[in-house]
């Protein structure tokens, strides 16, 4: 499954023995860091970069903020974004917190197949007074543990998985020279210095970790894109749905549904897209809100939206016919999974 929020995290700190540790040196470890997962196609191009600058003692005063930069091949490059903007951090003189941050699209394999996350991890590096560095890696897959997170066994993608997280995991302790401080057992794992522990004998912190609480994450994450409103379908629904997937150039980014029982409707986005899947869902879930005012019932909707001019930026309906789920727990699993 891939979650919205963090599976799990690890921590390196270094400490600057003499002079300064410069904004170029972050994002050359950055960059470096990069390429250890890229090696093993846990990183790929195509992801985002952001850098901000700001004022030790008042947070609040940002002297630089540069977001949702790409990342190509080599993520340094000369005349790239990133290079830009970790220049223009380095002409800052000041007692700064220097943060760098590149989302990464990877691969996981599942028997005879790849499947790509546009956020399967996350390099975090923060330099505070150019004393103290901070990097945290983030993975946002639950392709490394033994169990899923919700709860089943997975032997061959945890084989074809985990060893790969483990060798990046032993390739950035080389390179920064210290090993990871794995993060605390959270929701769906346990962290270690190697990857996961295994939770099979000791269960999980929680029964389908990811049942219990990415839908309300996602759900949290779409609603922050669109005003707060009364004039909608229920989110929940016990009854088989009717949905159709939402497309944009040939990639799936999520599912608007509705019940075939009740008053529910709705918008489930596929996380393995990252943000394009929750941007367009608020777009959708705006659309799902008008028919609502014009009193249609949640499958009248569906066939109203499927009506509608198309509007391509925000992904169009691929199917002729809506298609049908059992129910939309096992929706909501499609849009987790793949």
């Amino acid at each position: 499954m891939i979650s919205s929020t963090p599976i799990g995290d690890w921590t390196w700190e270094l400490t600057a023995d003499s002079g300064e540790i410069r904004p170029t040196r972050a994002a050359q470890i950055a960059a470096a860091i990069w390429n250890e997962l890229a090696e093993r196609e846990l990183a790929l191009p195509g992801g985002k970069a952001n850098v901000r600058v700001m004022d030790r003692d008042n947070p609040r005063d940002v002297h630089l903020d540069v977001k949702d930069m790409r990342v190509g091949t080599a993520p340094l490059a000369p005349q790239s974004a990133l290079a830009q903007a970790v220049a223009q951090a380095e002409a800052l003189d000041g007692n700064f917190i220097v943060i760098i941050r590149i989302e990464c699209p990877g691969l996981w394999l599942e028997p005879g197949f790849k499947y790509r996350a546009e956020k399967l991890f996350a390099i975090h590096l923060e330099v505070w007074g150019g004393k103290l560095l901070a990097v945290t890696l983030d993975t946002y897959s639950d392709a490394w543990l033994t169990r899923d997170t919700r709860d089943r066994e997975q032997p061959e993608v945890y084989a074809a998985n985990a060893p790969r997280l483990a060798a990046a995991l032993q390739g950035i302790s080389a390179l920064l020279g210290s090993a990871p401080t794995p993060g605390d057992e959270n929701r769906y794992a346990a962290p270690s210095e190697t990857g996961f522990k295994d939770l099979r004998n000791e269960g999980p912190a929680y029964d389908d970790s990811w049942g219990t609480f990415e839908g309300l994450n996602r759900a949290s994450l779409l609603q922050s894109r669109i005003p707060q409103s009364e004039d909608e379908y229920e989110q929940v629904t016990e009854h088989p749905v009717r949905y159709f997937t939402i497309q944009r150039d040939g990639r799936t980014l999520g599912f608007v549904w509705a019940s075939v029982g009740d008053a529910a409707a709705g918008y489930f986005p596929r996380t393995a897209a990252g943000d394009d899947a929750f941007d367009v869902g608020a777009d959708w879930l705006l659309a799902l809100r008008e028919a609502h005012g014009q009193g249609l019932a949640p499958l009248a909707a569906l066939d109203w939206l499927a009506k509608q001019p198309t509007r391509p930026e925000i992904g169009v309906i691929s199917e002729d016919t809506p298609q049908e789920a059992s129910s939309s727990d096992v929706l909501e699993e499609l849009s987790g999974r793949y």
